[in-house]
């Protein structure tokens, strides 16, 4: 028997929750949100659907609800908009947080905390500093996204598998995110190795920037085109739970607490984390050359010039 509390029934929270029913994830899934109709009609609209997929108890709650939960995924806060960088929201959503955390935690005081929402990699600190709860239980999201965009990119290239393609985003979920090309590899062949001994024709050309741009600006165009992301955020975060409930100990780019890695201390971004049924088990330690641990650093110091400037 899993259970998972998602708190915020905005798109993300609710596509969260169907995405869970229809993967069978969890037998309950509680739905919490400040506008109780809004989750209450959300839960209702998932549950009529259950019958065509994996049977699961859910439902509209309170924040009393969550007792029990293995897994408390927090969605609440204000939404970035077209040309709003993730850290323009960070008061705003470090208040919402705070209050989120001040009622949930009462109720599920040893659940693992799964933050989503933006900035993501600011959040997951704050939670961290105000709750004091182990941090081994507090993962952000982090780059599991854009660590996604980046395999889906570099597999149309070559027309490969997506899952064949074996590459990382580090750093912030956001404009200082990069990739370490140095250990990207498609089924054990260095990217740039693989572009000269493969016989696909790349048209255009494979291009490292063209690249890293795809994964800076998606989530950007994807919020001009049609308001906001959700789908694909949605599958990854569904992943991460199903990576913490099966206790398999898998390799997941999320942000966590640093304490010295790259000589980086006292912030959360994403490196490569291990996670099992209680959270992170410890961190994979990339063998990153020079430029890309400079890249690693300047990408934790704009974040810690965000931290400098909010209320915790």
């Amino acid at each position: 028997m899993n259970k998972i509390t998602i708190i915020g029934t905005g798109s993300v929270g609710a596509t969260i929750g169907y995405t869970m029913m229809v993967t069978g994830l969890a037998s309950e899934v509680v739905l919490v949100d400040i506008n109780q109709e809004k989750a209450l009609g959300e839960a209702l609209d998932i549950k009529q659907g259950v019958p065509f997929c994996h049977p699961t108890n859910i439902y509209a709650g309170s924040y009393a609800d969550a007792k029990g939960s293995n897994i408390v995924v927090i969605t609440s806060g204000v939404a970035r908009k077209a040309n709003q960088s993730r850290l323009e929201l960070a008061q705003v959503n470090v208040d919402i947080l705070k209050s989120v955390a001040d009622q949930v935690l009462k109720y599920a005081p040893d659940a693992v905390y799964v933050i989503v929402s933006n900035p993501v990699d600011i959040l997951t600190y704050v939670f961290c500093k105000y709750t004091g709860i182990p941090e081994n239980r507090v993962i952000g999201s982090g780059t599991i996204l854009d660590t996604s965009r980046l395999r889906s990119r570099i597999a149309e290239y070559y027309s490969v598998n997506q899952k064949n393609v074996h590459a990382y985003v580090l750093g912030e979920h956001g404009d200082t995110a990069f990739v370490p090309w140095s250990t990207a590899n498609i089924s054990n062949v260095l990217v740039d190795d693989y572009r000269r001994i493969s016989k696909c024709e790349c048209t255009p050309k494979f291009s490292r920037e063209e690249v890293e741009e795809y994964v800076r600006s998606s989530g950007a165009k994807i919020i001009s085109r049609k308001g906001a992301t959700f789908y694909a955020v949605s599958s990854s975060v569904t992943h991460l739970c199903k990576c913490i409930l099966s206790g398999m100990d898998t390799a997941l780019t999320v942000s966590t607490m640093l304490h010295g890695e790259y000589g980086i201390d006292d912030v959360c971004l994403s490196l490569i984390n291990i996670l099992g049924v209680h959270g992170v088990i410890e961190k994979v330690m990339l063998p990153l050359n020079d430029e890309e641990i400079i890249k690693l650093q300047k990408s934790a110091d704009s974040l810690k010039d965000v931290i400098k400037n909010i209320k915790i």
